[in-house]
């Protein structure tokens, strides 16, 4: 299957360095937004070698893939968080501690498979409803889990954006993973939280209705400027186009 794809990533409104990553390999079927962190440069550094990692692993592995996707994916996720620890811990100490979220989206054959790492999301939207695919590995989103801070109320809790689960902030990593049947013009985005932190669900869903996912990239990031654009923020729109 084909897909329509749009990407961007902008350093918003009050970042000196972008240190988000994304990638677009249409060869692999391979959708991919990083956000990194750690110090001066490291988060740059971290979810740049990250999509490389993972790139690299599935280009390598192509046939195996196309057997087992989510032992492939899983295996990436921590051969990339492997290769980020090494370098801050052993080449390069001065970038001790970074790391990055990682969320992809693989499409093999009829499937498509979600990964993730930390609170980089996957949504699909499928008229005229928007659902969250993955699920944040962040301090906020346990609290709530945990019954500690309404739901509600999270958006304006401090330290909302603390994760507790990253690539390469330690040597191995467990990635999530869930699987899906591919349907022709449903439509997914990949975003960093510099555009979950700040643009509504409700909002998202008015601008996936604009139709064209060029469109929908533009008006993601333009929304989440709009709302502070405190952060990095990065988005990618695809959306399978039949044969």
């Amino acid at each position: 299957m084909k897909f329509e794809v749009a990407a961007q990533t902008d350093v918003g409104l009050k970042r000196e360095i972008n240190q988000d990553s994304v990638l677009i390999d249409h060869d692999l079927g391979l959708f991919v937004v990083a956000d990194g962190m750690g110090g001066h440069r490291g988060g740059e550094v971290a979810s740049a070698l990250a999509v490389e990692t993972v790139q690299d692993y599935l280009r390598e592995r192509v046939e195996e893939l196309k057997q087992s996707p989510k032992v492939v994916l899983h295996d990436a996720y921590r051969e990339a968080s492997a290769r980020i620890h090494h370098r801050s811990t052993v080449e390069t100490p001065e970038l001790m501690g970074m790391g990055t979220t990682m969320v992809l989206m693989l499409a093999v054959n009829d499937r498509v498979f979600i990964a993730n790492v930390g609170d980089s999301r996957a949504y699909l939207y499928r008229f005229p409803y928007l659902w969250q695919l993955t699920e944040d590995h962040s301090l906020i989103n346990e609290q709530v889990k945990a019954g500690v801070i309404p739901e509600e109320e999270a958006p304006n809790v401090l330290g909302r954006n603390v994760i507790t689960r990253s690539v390469g902030f330690e040597h191995d990593v467990m990635a999530d993973i869930i699987e899906r049947p591919l349907q022709p013009n449903d439509l997914f985005i990949l975003c960093s939280d510099g555009l979950s932190g700040l643009v509504t669900s409700d909002r998202l869903i008015e601008i996936c209705q604009s139709g064209q996912v060029k469109e929908i990239v533009t008006r993601s990031i333009y929304e989440a400027k709009k709302a502070g654009g405190d952060d990095n923020v990065s988005v990618i729109a695809i959306r399978p186009i039949p044969d």
